[in-house]
Parts: structure tokens; C-alpha cells; sequence
């Protein structure tokens, strides 16, 4: 491939060999074809990078797809609940796509590159689908995974780490933003963007470049506490910001072979993102239907009792004998910066409404024994982790 090398089956990113340099736990994974760290030390440490300093994740496996031509607004139009109309060139907006059931086939974000040119980044690969529904449109849809290596630069240090490497601009970029500007003779974007609910950028370059960008990086970076880290210590991260990820918190619609199995935007909890306005997209009949009827499922955050981690716990209605299952935890984890116990779940309408109280049945166990424990939860409607240096304008140095 030319812009990463196949290695016993996977794909090596453009930032690999500097990142198995650093690699001390030989924890890696798949993602996407592409080998991607657990831990490159200590997953907590490198969480705390996040937190504290500067955290840098490979985000190259990332599908990506540049979509052009004359029809490119009304094709992307058409295939997401959001009014694309409203996001103009600069900008960057997270976004779900649906089936004709109005079912969500993924999630992801889409930059508005230049007038007319997106490029849409996602989880999952749709490529027959984007194509089939191209059908009767003047736009070209192309796969670009390989060929943009991408880095996400989060944590409160990552704007003044940014700066020390001399990208200029940073001070007006709002987020959700991009820019382009020039590394030794490349065109590098910079987007405010991220996974993690920092303060944070995401860095895109084409892969012949990213080895000296990521030492150019790490060399700006190096009184600023910057960190590689690996999918634990952003997995982390992502559950404190509330953020949903296709396969833990929702199964893409083509994923799956039994009904129900499936969510809809308005079961996510993202109704902000459907805007029944617009003119027709796919899913619009089917969730103008549902939000007519009411969702059957209701996406919720839990603040819970204790410190035993919700992993894959049953939801009830109360801790009685004659407790009701009214759901599961999707995601959870524990919180060190917020002292929290916290999860993502799925419950049953009308159950889950904020501010209402849950019981969660967790399991967990110590030197072989496995012990049970019904912990109080308690719906909250904000992130847990939030800080005001996420959107600020300039974000201030740190």
C-alpha cells in the first residue's frame, strides 16, 4: 500500500514505528485492518495525560471518505438527519446517518473542506452504501484512509503545545473549526475537534509527512507533558464526555440480524441532530412516525453509587424482590477526575427520565470470588466532564 505497510495481516500506521518505540506492554488490537495500542505503558497514566497535559491518540485507521462535486451539499443532504446547509466551508459537524427505518447505520463527523468538498470520517466503512445513494447525483465519493494520517492532540495543554510547534491561527479557531496551513511544504489540517470532551485538536497530513510531524509534535511538546496513549486510556476519556461509540452504545443498523437489536437518533438521545425541516433524507418518514408515537428505548447517563464499575450491568426499576428490568448499561466506567461512578445505558420508555432513580445490578470480582451488588443510580443530563477550556476562544495557555 502506499501510504502504510501490511504487516502479518494488519496495516501499519505512518506513526507506528514511532509509537512501538515506545511500547512497553505489547497490547495491541485491530482496528479496521490497522494495528492500534491498548496501552502503549499504563492506561491510566496515559488518561491522565489527557486530563492533565497532552494526550496524542493515532487516529489513521479512521474510515474517511472525500465527497465532491456539484451535488455534494444536497447528496450529504440527503443522507443525514442533520441540515448540512447550515455548516459552511471551515467548519466541522458530528452528524448520524439512518436506513429507510430510520434505524442509525453510524455515526461520525463531517469536515466542509472548501466550497463543495467534504470529507466524512466514520467507524464503520459504507462505501456501497454512499455509492448506491450517489445514484441521480452530479458527486464523486472517494476513500481516503490511507492517504491522510491523522493524530488527535488532546488534553489542556494541547493548544499551547500547538502553538510552540508555530501553527499560527489557533487563537480564532472556535471549535468545531479547521484550518489549513503549511508544514515543510504540505498542506496539514488542523480541526478543533476530538474525542475526549478537552480541550483538544485533530491533525490530518498526508503520510509521507507524518513521521516529522509527529516529531515536530513531540519536540514542541516536551515541557508540556505530552503523551502517546492508547484506546484505554481514550475509551476512558470519551465515557466521561458522554459520548456514544458504534458497537458498545448503539449496533449499526446493517449489523445486525434480529429486530430491535437497532437504535434511532431520537433513542440516542440525539433528536438535536434530526431536523425535520429540511428537506427529505433518509429515515425522515419512519422518525417523523416515531416521534409522533414516542421511542420505545431511551438512551441514559447514570451518576452511581459506589466505586464497582457498571460493566454490562442489568438496569431495575427499584432493589425489591419484584424489581423490573427495564434496561442495561452500555458503557461505564470509573471517573477519577470527577470521583464518579458513571455509565451509559439503555432503558425502556417511560423509564430513565433526568433526575429519576435507578438500581444496577453489578458484578465483580476479587482474588476468584465473585460478589454482587445492587448500587443506586441516579439519571443526570449533562456530561460528566465538561470543562469551560473546551470552547473557549482562545483557550488561554496552560
Amino acid at each position: 500500500m502506499s501510504a502504510s505497510e501490511v504487516f502479518q495481516g494488519q496495516i501499519r500506521s505512518p506513526f507506528y514505528e514511532r509509537m512501538a518505540a515506545l511500547d512497553t506492554k505489547s497490547t495491541w488490537h485491530t482496528w479496521k485492518g490497522y494495528t492500534t495500542p491498548d496501552a502503549l505503558y499504563c492506561g491510566e497514566t496515559e488518561y491522565f495525560a489527557v486530563r492533565n497535559a497532552t494526550g496524542v491518540f493515532d487516529i489513521t485507521p479512521m474510515t474517511k471518505y472525500r465527497i465532491k462535486g456539484r451535488d455534494s451539499l444536497a447528496y450529504i443532504n440527503r443522507l443525514v438527519t442533520r441540515d448540512m446547509e447550515k455548516i459552511k466551508p471551515g467548519r466541522v459537524a458530528y452528524a448520524v446517518w439512518c436506513d429507510d427505518q430510520g434505524q442509525v447505520l453510524d455515526d461520525g463527523t463531517i469536515f466542509h473542506l472548501r466550497e463543495g468538498e467534504y470529507r466524512l470520517c466514520s467507524q464503520e466503512r459504507h462505501f456501497d452504501w454512499l455509492m448506491t445513494n450517489a445514484i441521480g447525483f452530479d458527486v464523486s465519493v472517494t476513500e481516503e484512509t490511507a492517504e491522510v494520517a491523522g493524530l488527535a492532540v488532546q488534553g489542556p495543554t494541547s493548544y499551547s503545545v500547538l502553538k510552540n510547534m508555530g501553527i499560527k491561527g489557533l487563537d480564532e479557531l472556535k471549535l468545531f473549526g479547521l484550518m489549513h496551513v503549511d508544514f515543510e511544504g504540505a498542506e496539514l489540517m488542523v480541526s478543533r475537534t476530538g474525542f475526549t470532551g478537552d480541550l483538544g485538536y485533530e491533525l490530518w497530513i498526508q503520510p509521507d509527512k507524518a513521521t516529522a510531524l509527529w516529531d515536530a509534535l513531540f519536540a514542541a511538546g516536551k515541557l508540556y507533558g505530552i503523551r502517546a496513549i492508547g484506546a484505554h486510556a481514550l475509551e476512558m476519556a470519551r465515557v466521561e464526555a458522554g459520548y456514544l461509540a458504534p458497537g458498545p452504545d448503539f449496533l449499526p443498523a446493517k449489523a445486525t440480524v434480529r429486530t430491535g437489536r437497532t437504535r434511532s437518533p431520537l433513542e440516542l438521545g440525539l433528536e438535536w441532530l434530526v431536523d425535520f425541516s429540511k428537506p427529505n433524507f433518509n429515515g425522515r418518514r419512519a422518525l417523523a412516525e416515531e416521534k409522533r408515537k414516542g421511542s420505545t428505548w431511551r438512551l441514559v447517563k447514570l451518576d452511581i453509587a459506589g466505586n464497582k464499575i457498571a460493566h454490562s450491568s442489568y438496569i431495575f426499576d427499584d432493589a425489591s424482590a419484584s424489581k423490573k428490568n427495564i434496561g442495561f448499561i452500555t458503557s461505564a466506567e470509573w471517573s477519577p477526575v470527577c470521583k464518579q461512578n458513571v455509565a451509559l445505558g439503555s432503558v425502556r420508555t417511560p423509564h430513565g427520565k433526568v433526575g429519576s432513580t435507578v438500581w444496577v445490578e453489578i458484578y465483580y470480582q476479587r482474588e476468584m470470588h465473585w460478589s454482587r451488588a445492587m448500587a443506586k443510580a441516579t439519571v443526570v443530563d449533562k456530561p460528566f466532564w465538561l470543562p469551560p477550556r473546551r470552547s473557549a476562544t482562545p483557550p488561554g495557555p496552560y
